[in-house]
């Protein structure tokens, strides 16, 4: 098994070289994610795990008769729009990728979506853009948008029940000002609010601040059992519990899934000690195959790594469905092989489903995360549940 690890880790990094000059692969797939900005700790595990998907493919040989796929790396910043749609425009032109794995954060997802995606015929899935405001753009996206990741709407109501089964009923809110922070919060706040709870502020934080001592002061000034800190752990968010334990305004936190990461632990260790929060994530067979198929190639575990993988194996699964690596007529099979009927397919079983597929059968794409696609093209959403117990992010349950 070992040897084997060690044979995907170097094919990982071939995969990675090849895609620096652009060469040798009959398919080229996009992977924009923030690799620099907000979570930056978080993205390195989570392009790793769309180039294992397409490493098990191409291994395999069976996709449209033989061909190879490489991942083509780009980044996406998490914050800048411009930035992150002059990498997306390159992606499409230059490399001519037929798909796009990301983006990863909310604003700079919906901002290449409106204005490169749509504009040039290209599918995006995915794994971690999480606001409900692009639920909304799926009416105006041409069927070319979907993501492994469930909707802040979905998210806002978790956290509330977190929350209420700990006794907790009135909390505090600071959110990171963009797309992503504003709509999970209020998501929060009217699931909260609806069931019996309430926010006594819910208010934002730039990201790149030196010193958030006045946002944490009227923070604690408005008071509450927990503060819920609906930020980035690269950024703004970690600045900010930073403050509140050095003035000792709040003793305990709530994260939602952009704070949640080896860096949160690397941060505070036991100085948040009995916090909260939740991520998308499973205790399915599938993300127990996932974890045991990476070994020790990178971090199976981190928040929205195994979301790459599925969303990845979607878009190659979608191609051999359709019989066309052509985005307009492949985005059509996306929902077909997520959903049953169909054979269940596991992480691994890539090349099964491949040759089902080119059979003329059917498949049920389960993947790391229990891949449900309802309504426009998003996840169904399952959540892990967390607690810092001796300063380490530790797993309470799954919802």
């Amino acid at each position: 098994m070992k040897k084997v690890l060690m044979a995907s880790a170097a094919s990982l990094a071939l995969a990675g070289a090849a895609a620096a000059d652009g060469h040798g692969a009959d398919i080229k797939l996009g992977i924009i994610l923030g690799f620099t900005g907000p979570i930056e700790s978080l993205t390195p595990s989570m392009g790793d795990g769309a180039e294992l998907a397409m490493q098990e493919v191409s291994d395999s040989g069976l996709l449209l008769g033989g061909k190879s796929v490489m991942g083509v790396r780009a980044d996406s910043t998490c914050v800048d729009a411009a930035a992150a749609q002059a990498a997306a425009e390159r992606l499409i032109t230059s490399d001519g990728v037929k798909g796009i794995m990301g983006a990863d954060c909310s604003g700079v997802t919906g901002a290449i979506l409106n204005n490169v995606a749509v504009a040039n015929g290209v599918v995006m899935i995915s794994p971690s853009a999480t606001s409900p405001g692009l639920s909304h753009m799926n009416n105006e996206d041409n069927g070319l948008f979907f993501r492994t990741a469930p909707s802040d709407a979905r998210q806002g109501v978790v956290m509330t029940e977190v929350l209420m089964e700990e006794g907790i009923m009135e909390v505090a809110v600071t959110y990171t000002n963009n797309d992503y922070g504003k709509g999970l919060a209020d998501a929060f706040q009217a699931a909260f609010e609806e069931a019996g709870g309430t926010v006594t502020i819910s208010a934002a934080h730039e990201d790149g601040k030196a010193d958030y001592s006045a946002e944490v002061g009227a923070l604690a000034s408005a008071g509450g059992e927990r503060l819920v800190v609906a930020g980035y752990v690269d950024q703004g968010g970690s600045g900010i519990v930073r403050a509140a334990i050095d003035q000792g305004a709040f003793d305990t936190f709530h994260f939602p899934d952009g704070m949640i990461g080896a860096q949160l632990e690397a941060n505070f260790g036991d100085e948040i000690e009995g916090s909260t929060g939740q991520h998308p994530g499973t205790d399915s067979n599938g993300a127990a195959m996932f974890t045991e198929m990476v070994g020790d190639a990178f971090d199976a575990t981190s928040p929205f790594t195994p979301e790459s993988y599925d969303a990845a194996a979607l878009i190659m699964l979608a191609m051999q469905a359709a019989g066309s690596e052509d985005p307009g007529v492949y985005k059509d099979s996306v929902m077909d092989v997520a959903n049953a009927p169909g054979e269940q397919i596991f992480p691994g079983e890539l090349a099964k489903a491949l040759q089902i597929l080119a059979d003329g059968g059917d498949i049920d794409y389960v993947g790391a995360t229990a891949v449900e696609l309802i309504g426009p093209g998003e996840s169904a959403g399952n959540y892990r549940q967390i607690v810092v117990e001796g300063g380490k992010i530790t797993t309470a349950k799954y919802r």
